[in-house]
């Protein structure tokens, strides 16, 4: 765990006191990576403070707002998620420069992995729930945000200036296939992928709704599909998107997990070969060997 980790931790923990929660000084770690995960024992609160997601989304509570916002709505509606905290206030909260909300805990099988169609199936559910939420979200926002995301990759030293300009071209064309279709729209997950699903003793609970957007649904089957790793050919034929639109979200989602490694590895070194065997995939596909 690194600086800005453990500073995050505290602040977490300073926050969670100030609000009256009597909890333990040391939290126990539960993710770290775009965010901070922990729980904050013996209390059934987990912190979510953004970090690495902070160097890119600004400013951060916006999105930490909406993955509450999103959750607070399908609980409600009694859809399986985990939801926002009941023993204080959810946030987001501000301390000592993070951003920082506060949710349920819930125990749960960190080991078990969704199968394809479970995925698909409790995706499908999802958005039928979804569609009768009425809160405001931006197109694709995970998607349409990379421009942005260049930009910092570029001042944070994860992209060269000609590794920035081919993800730029290659956004722009991928953009301009997205208009063109015209496809319909509704509230979306966003980061709909297995690991976003937690095994519970009350089943399977969707999480992490932070990438929340409206957009076509092939954009959602894309985050399933493009995760499934050794099961996606099971994960394709569990998608009820269609192929042609599907491939285009695939494009999609593969640019912006292209971009977003180099952000990461600027963090953790382990990150860091994957990052460059995904730069060098695109490069030579572009011909930039």
């Amino acid at each position: 765990m690194d600086e800005l980790s453990r500073r995050a931790l505290i602040a977490a923990v300073a926050m969670a006191q100030d609000l009256g929660l009597r909890c333990d000084r040391e939290p126990a770690l539960l993710a770290d990576g775009a965010n901070v995960l922990a729980h904050l024992r013996p209390a059934p609160v987990v912190a979510r403070i953004a970090t690495t997601t902070a160097l890119v989304r600004k400013p951060p509570e916006r999105w930490l707002r909406r993955d509450l916002d999103m959750a607070g709505y399908l609980a409600a509606h009694g859809c399986p998620v985990v939801p926002p905290s009941a023993e204080l206030p959810p946030g987001p909260h501000r301390r000592d420069g993070f951003a920082i909300s506060f949710w349920q805990f819930v125990e749960h099988d960190r080991s078990y992995v969704s199968s394809a169609a479970e995925t698909a199936d409790l995706l499908r559910a999802l958005h039928t729930v979804l569609r009768g939420y009425s809160g405001r979200l931006e197109y694709l926002n995970p998607f349409f945000e990379i421009p942005g995301w260049l930009d910092d990759a570029e001042t944070l030293g994860a992209l060269s200036k000609e590794d920035v300009a081919m993800f730029r071209h290659a956004h722009e064309e991928i953009a301009a296939q997205i208009h063109e279709l015209n496809l319909p729209e509704q509230p979306l997950h966003g980061d709909s992928h297995q690991k976003n699903l937690l095994k519970t003793p009350n089943g399977l609970l969707w999480t992490d709704f932070e990438d929340s957007c409206s957009g076509p649904i092939g954009w959602d089957f894309a985050c399933f599909v493009h995760a499934a790793g050794e099961d996606k050919e099971a994960a394709l034929a569990n998608c009820s998107a269609d192929p042609v639109q599907l491939a285009l979200f695939l494009a999609a989602r593969d640019l912006q997990g292209a971009v977003w490694l180099p952000i990461m590895a600027t963090r953790f070194a382990d990150r860091r070969l994957r990052a460059e065997e995904w730069l060098a995939r695109w490069r030579s596909q572009t011909g930039r060997m």
